[in-house]
């Protein structure tokens, strides 16, 4: 599992196409020296397989799967990606539990600088859009996953259709240290809803509905 604690800006070296696949190429020349053959780490909030490891950089594989489902279909040379390893148990968790398995994939509508403080940097709003598989999961202060990256919801906004405008504060360091700063308006983006949501609707569901549990009475009464 990841936080979404981003700990290294990378950027695609290389993409090339492959039957019904892809493959990049990532230079990373801070976490590149930490991966061994098969190891996982989250690419703007996806998480892949490290291959062909240098010093200076990593190679991953998309599938089928991936590439329609995320935002990594838009991925070119030069593009800026969030990177994260997995964090070793026992670690304090600074961000939020992010399992790098995107929900759903939303559009950045904008990303606009606040007021600029005595250092010159300035706070940010993003608002973007996220689809219906991520929208019910989202709620005012809760945490959501955007491009990788743990965020706190400022507020949401929920639509008829089942889509949410969802609007999020960000702070000067996490837009220099993330690929934000360099996304534009439409720009698809990789989103993640809090596993513990999921889980607490679940629980809600079978509460609802008792008789979907399944429980040793219920396997005899079906004939096992």
């Amino acid at each position: 599992m990841f936080t979404g604690l981003i700990a290294e800006l990378g950027r695609v070296e290389w993409v090339e196409e492959r039957t019904g696949a892809m493959r990049i190429r990532v230079a990373a020349p801070t976490l590149a020296a930490r991966l061994a053959e098969g190891d996982s780490i989250a690419v703007s909030g996806v998480c892949l397989t490290a291959l062909a490891i240098t010093p200076q950089a990593f190679e991953a594989d998309l599938a089928k799967e991936t590439i329609a489902r995320t935002s990594l279909s838009r991925l070119q040379p030069g593009t800026a990606v969030n990177l994260e390893l997995p964090t070793p148990a026992g670690t304090p968790l600074g961000g939020h539990v992010v399992q790098g398995h995107v929900d759903g994939v939303g559009h950045l509508r904008s990303l606009t600088a606040v007021a600029a403080a005595a250092s010159g940097e300035s706070d940010w709003v993003l608002e973007l859009t996220a689809p219906p598989a991520v929208a019910r999961y989202v709620v005012e202060k809760g945490s959501i996953t955007v491009e990788g990256i743990s965020l706190t919801v400022a507020s949401v906004a929920h639509q008829p259709a089942g889509e949410a405008t969802v609007t999020i504060a960000i702070i000067p360091h996490t837009y220099a240290a993330t690929n934000l700063h360099t996304l534009d308006s439409g720009d698809e983006m990789n989103l993640e809803a809090d596993v513990l949501a999921k889980y607490a609707e679940q629980r809600a569901r079978l509460e609802r509905h008792p008789q979907s549990q399944i429980t040793e009475e219920s396997l005899i009464a079906a004939g096992f």
